[in-house]
């Protein structure tokens, strides 16, 4: 009796181990687990400072985001930034205890596994929101189902760290900013840009139904690529709002039957606004920056990673305004410019391109594109690597209908390419040095090269007001008299220099006129003998003082703008005038800050006193002359810009380059047009000078601007100083009013070189 008692406790004894064997090895595994037995747990330090790969944002200075530089398109937001449809969705689809479990919820765990074994799929998954934020933590690897237990452990023992360390409101946050929503957005915020073009806070019911529905499978449930897919999915988001009474019956009956509405907004560093400028951000400014600030664990920034925040002075409105203003007018160019190619033999190119220049032209752009170097890398020969470029194959090219799917060799895309006129526009506050405005081009999917300060090129007569800045310092008046005869300089090689004045100024020659109908008029003559006064030196040495660094040869010819100087530069020491002569660099930057908002730089620009405020003044009076009656005249006729405006054209040989650059009190902007290549351009002045070709640009831009009430940008005029001496700026009873006609054609601008 005693034997069968003891078997009959054995026997319950072995049962219970039975039963209990399986709970104490799981308990087990749990503890070895968290013990680190199986791998390393993320540290309660990363668990309180999560390591994720953060977007460097750009800022303009209204406080529009102008664009991104990112590994992952990620910025993370608070819980008090997240509309409360986002967390009323989020719970009801994915947690509906969140707010009353620990990170592990035993009761879905219990229903999750009756379901698995009753082989129910209304049961529903078991994982909670913190838990799937615990998943975040590891990287996808396919493992065997040993290794998914052991995964699955790991993250229910993150979860319960993680509810410790945050609250329930911390939690959803990081798991929405954690996120992947395809199409390059990672992350709540970037979720709502792109697909809704908004902010988290101001998602409605059912954009916060599709975003939450996307969780179960992004790839499944795409928005773009599988719409219908995706609207049914998140009417099942909507249904379990209704049954946790986040929504009313009624309210869903109406919800449900909505389209998805997305406006899609793809980002990409070839779309939206600034694109040239946000280029010549990351890859010269940013790039030099980090190589040369370490963060506090001694590494190096990287804008890719660390979640910067780069506050520039770009205004997003007179952005906007700059590049339609370069697409209104450069569209409208290139039609008149295709049709002057068609009686072109060697078009686009001029006609007095031999083909032996168009053959160097050609390959030299062969040999600098990436098909030919990638080719080369390969070890084709030059036979077989023009081979293939003179073989045709389908590509997507540019137009100003819009890109064009088409066969063509590369060989002919590149000169297709080479027929269409560039542009770089650049618009700044003389006051503070801000840049407002950076067009560097007219597409930068299809163009990349920058036009506002990577590209220089010739100037033409918008160089001539450095040579009369020299006059007007040396006490000489707008009014001062010249007689606009020949002069000749004898060069230091001992040649004899004597310019020509351009056709269409014999009205004048001969003639006593003033410095202010001389610059109005672009006229040659007068402006070599300035620089025979002055010499070229001292024309350099000034020049150098209001902000231009690029190569100045010191020879007479310098005063006609033989020099290749980038629109940047050109801007930014006209602006002297404007600012009662003191020069301020143009910059782009003011403040970067770290992910935290930790200031980490501000910048201030160079300034430097070039002229006393009575020397700006009057050089301002004197460039007033060439809108008021000289090449700059259209600003007031065509565009009705009737306020003072000081400014120059210029054009250079063969009308290879157009330029315009003009202030008043406020803005101060510049314009460059051109071909790819000085080869490409019109075959009259009457649409190749700087008056056809970029000074409608600067026109519409302002008329755009002065519309723009909000950005209250004065039609004052130039402020006098209070302590002004005698100085004559009324030249009217010198000038020939026959000859203080509007200067249409703009042909004093151009020059021959000597």
């Amino acid at each position: 009796m005693a034997d069968s008692k003891k078997n009959a406790i054995k026997y319950v004894l072995a049962i219970w181990l039975l039963i209990l064997s399986p709970v104490l090895l799981f308990f087990t595994l749990i503890v070895l687990a968290a013990c680190n037995v199986f791998g390393e747990l993320p540290k309660v330090e990363e668990l309180q400072n999560p390591k994720s790969n953060l977007a460097s944002v750009v800022y303009s200075t209204d406080g529009a985001i102008l664009g991104k530089f990112y590994k992952e398109n990620r910025i993370n937001v608070k819980y008090s930034e997240l509309s409360p449809n986002l967390s009323n969705a989020l719970i009801a689809t994915e947690d509906a205890r969140f707010m009353e479990h620990s990170g592990v919820d035993l009761k879905a765990l219990f229903r999750s596994a009756t379901g698995v074994l009753t082989g129910s799929s209304s049961s529903g998954g078991g994982s909670t929101i913190t838990q799937q934020l615990a998943k975040m933590q590891f990287p996808r690897e396919n493992l065997s189902k040993f290794q998914l237990v052991f995964r699955k452990i790991k993250e229910w023992i993150i979860a319960t760290r993680l509810e410790k360390l945050y609250t329930k409101q911390e939690i959803m946050a990081m798991y929405l900013n954690k996120f992947d929503f395809l199409n390059l957005a990672v992350g709540i915020k970037s979720a709502s840009q792109i697909y809704f073009n908004t902010t988290p806070d101001k998602l409605t019911v059912p954009q916060a139904a599709m975003l939450v529905g996307m969780a179960k499978n992004p790839s499944l449930f795409n928005p773009v690529r599988h719409a219908q897919r995706t609207q049914q999915r998140r009417n099942v988001v909507l249904g379990q709002m209704l049954k946790y009474r986040y929504l009313s019956q009624e309210k869903f009956d109406s919800l449900k039957t909505q389209p998805l509405n997305l406006v899609f907004r793809p980002e990409s560093h070839n779309e939206g606004l600034a694109t040239y400028f946000r280029e010549y951000l990351r890859d010269n400014f940013l790039k030099d920056w980090c190589a040369s600030h370490k963060k506090e664990d001694g590494s190096m920034y990287d804008i890719y990673r660390d979640g910067l925040k780069i506050y520039t002075t770009i205004d997003s409105r007179m952005q906007k305004y700059a590049e339609e203003a370069v697409s209104e007018h450069m569209s409208a160019l290139q039609q008149v410019f295709d049709k002057e190619c068609k009686t072109k033999k060697n078009a686009p190119f001029a006609w007095n391109v031999s083909k032996d220049e168009i053959h160097n032209i050609m390959q030299s752009a062969v040999h600098r594109s990436d098909r030919y170097k990638n080719l080369k890398a390969v070890g084709k020969t030059e036979e077989e690597i023009m081979k293939e470029f003179k073989t045709p194959v389908k590509m997507v090219v540019f137009s100003w209908r819009g890109e064009i799917d088409t066969l063509m060799s590369p060989y002919d895309s590149i000169r297709y390419y080479k027929s269409f006129l560039q542009s770089g526009f650049m618009a700044m506050q003389p006051q503070t040095g801000y840049i407002k405005a950076w067009v560097g081009g007219i597409n930068h999917t299809h163009f990349q090269y920058d036009h506002v300060k990577i590209g220089k090129r010739q100037v033409g007569s918008t160089f001539k007001p450095f040579v009369y800045a020299l006059a007007i310092q040396e006490g000489y008046s707008p009014c001062y008299r010249m007689p606009n005869v020949r002069t000749c300089i004898t060069t230091e090689t001992g040649e004899e220099w004597c310019p020509s004045n351009s056709a269409g100024d014999e009205k004048l020659e001969g003639k006593l006129i003033t410095l202010k109908m001389a610059l109005a008029n672009s006229i040659n003559y007068v402006s070599a003998a300035l620089m025979k006064k002055f010499g070229p030196n001292a024309v350099v040495n000034l020049a150098r003082r209001m902000g231009v660094t690029s190569p100045l040869e010191a020879v007479p010819a310098l005063c006609l703008g033989v020099a290749d100087i980038s629109l940047y530069e050109m801007v930014g020491a006209n602006s002297t005038f404007a600012n009662k002569g003191t020069y301020v660099q143009p910059i782009f930057v003011t403040r970067i800050e770290d992910k935290n908002g930790k200031v980490l730089e501000e910048l201030v620009p160079n300034t430097e006193e070039v002229f006393n405020e009575e020397k700006a003044y009057v050089m301002c009076e004197l460039m007033k002359g060439v809108v008021q009656y000289g090449t700059g005249s259209r600003l007031r006729y065509r565009f009705k810009l009737m306020n003072p405006i000081a400014g120059k054209t210029g054009t250079t040989q063969n009308n290879s380059d157009g330029w315009f650059i003009g202030y008043t009190p406020d803005l101060a902007a510049g314009c460059w047009v051109g071909g790819e290549d000085r080869a490409v351009h019109f075959n009259t002045t009457d649409q190749g000078q700087g008056a056809s070709m970029a000074l409608p640009i600067w026109g519409k831009f302002f008329q755009k601007v002065y519309a723009d009430k909000k950005l209250k940008v004065s039609t004052a005029d130039f402020e006098r100083p209070k302590k002004m001496t005698e100085i004559e700026l009324d030249c009217s009873k010198y000038d020939d009013e026959n000859s203080m006609q509007e200067n249409a054609s703009g042909k004093g601008d151009v020059f021959d070189m000597p």
